[in-house]
């Protein structure tokens, strides 16, 4: 009972964040999905399906909209996760290195020219067999990287919060000297798509991906939510949790593993989007407070509604350019000037 009145974790108040989030995550599906470069008429999608508006709707921006849910919850409830397990609230979900191992991944089956996941594997079948060969890539050389970072972090320092981060580090630097190697050999023609998944962006996906990546972020978040009580506790210090009975070993390698899938699965689907994960879980820290517990699930629907605004702005920005920017370059337009007024802040406030 201490426990949850020092966070401020009272069933009314959940609830009633948990609802304001959820209302404000269907606004954004809602804004998203309705407006574009061509705004349509929600009614007439729904009604008329021979109608231009439902095409648009059903094919176009219903898959973009949900994927950019997806992957956002994922990306911002990982993100408050690792800030949590790391005891630094400015860490980014990228840190341990599995960016890295997807962009590798994806950057090699995009020189290579594969374009669909049968010229790799024509044996997968159902949702697996429709992702695309540079997917399936980034999220196998995800999950290496997963392995590595565990298992080169293990050791008499495998306790510290900070053991993961520093082999992370070092593995992004690796597989980011790879990937300029790999863009310096590779054709001129596949150069920009190439350039074009590094920063970012939503495509149309099919019904049987989104739901296999639902899924997925569904599982892990789940994860991420059942330990977030032991996770406030490691907040006090690896000794003090283990005095109260936290497994501190095993809470830390199941958190690193949920939320490195998390980001696993949502790079491999859409590229490397920043500041969903650092920007969205910081800002509900300041607003609501350390614990875990609410953080979460808050974190999952703020970050799911931030990146469908986001992207809504990349693709109002069409007539302005003549091009749609990557959703990645929107985040980071948004996330960069508002990480440096936090990181002011905090600097003025002496926690940094």
């Amino acid at each position: 009972m201490s426990d949850a009145r020092a966070y401020g974790f009272r069933a009314s108040r959940v609830l009633a964040l948990f609802g304001a989030f959820l209302a404000l995550a269907c606004v954004a599906f809602a804004v998203a999905v309705r407006f574009g470069e061509q705004p349509i008429s929600l009614t007439a999608a729904l009604t008329d399906p021979t109608s231009t508006d439902a095409v648009i709707f059903w094919s176009l921006r219903l898959p973009r909209a949900l994927l950019g849910a997806i992957v956002g919850a994922g990306l911002a409830a990982s993100g408050t996760t690792l800030q949590g397990l790391l005891r630094n609230p400015l860490a980014d979900p990228f840190v341990l290195g599995v960016s890295g191992g997807a962009a590798l991944g994806a950057t090699v089956a995009l020189a290579v020219g594969l374009a669909t996941v049968g010229e790799v594997a024509p044996g997968l079948g159902g949702a697996l067999s429709r992702l695309s060969a540079p997917a399936l890539f980034s999220f196998f050389g995800a999950g290496a990287s997963i392995l590595f970072v565990l298992s080169a972090s293990q050791g008499p320092a495998a306790r510290a919060p900070y053991a993961a981060l520093l082999t992370g580090v070092v593995f992004n630097a690796f597989a980011s000297a790879a990937i300029t190697l790999v863009k310096t050999l590779s054709d001129p023609d596949r150069l920009g798509e190439i350039l074009y998944w590094l920063a970012g962006a939503l495509g149309y996906e099919r019904g049987a991906t989104l739901a296999l990546s639902a899924l997925l972020q569904a599982g892990v978040i789940g994860v991420m939510w059942a330990l977030s009580g032991r996770l406030n506790l490691l907040s006090l210090g690896d000794d003090d949790a283990a005095t109260l009975g936290v497994p501190v070993r095993a809470t830390r390698r199941w958190l690193l593993l949920a939320s490195s899938a998390s980001v696993a699965g949502a790079v491999a689907l859409t590229g490397l989007i920043g500041f969903v994960g650092l920007i969205v879980p910081h800002l509900l820290r300041l607003a609501f407070g350390p614990d875990q517990r609410l953080l979460v699930p808050l974190s999952a629907l703020g970050g799911a509604a931030f990146l469908m605004l986001a992207d809504l702005l990349a693709r109002l920005a069409f007539p302005l350019f003549g091009a749609e920017p990557p959703v990645g370059v929107v985040t980071a337009l948004l996330g960069g000037p508002l990480f440096l007024v936090l990181l002011r802040r905090r600097a003025r406030l002496g926690q940094v």
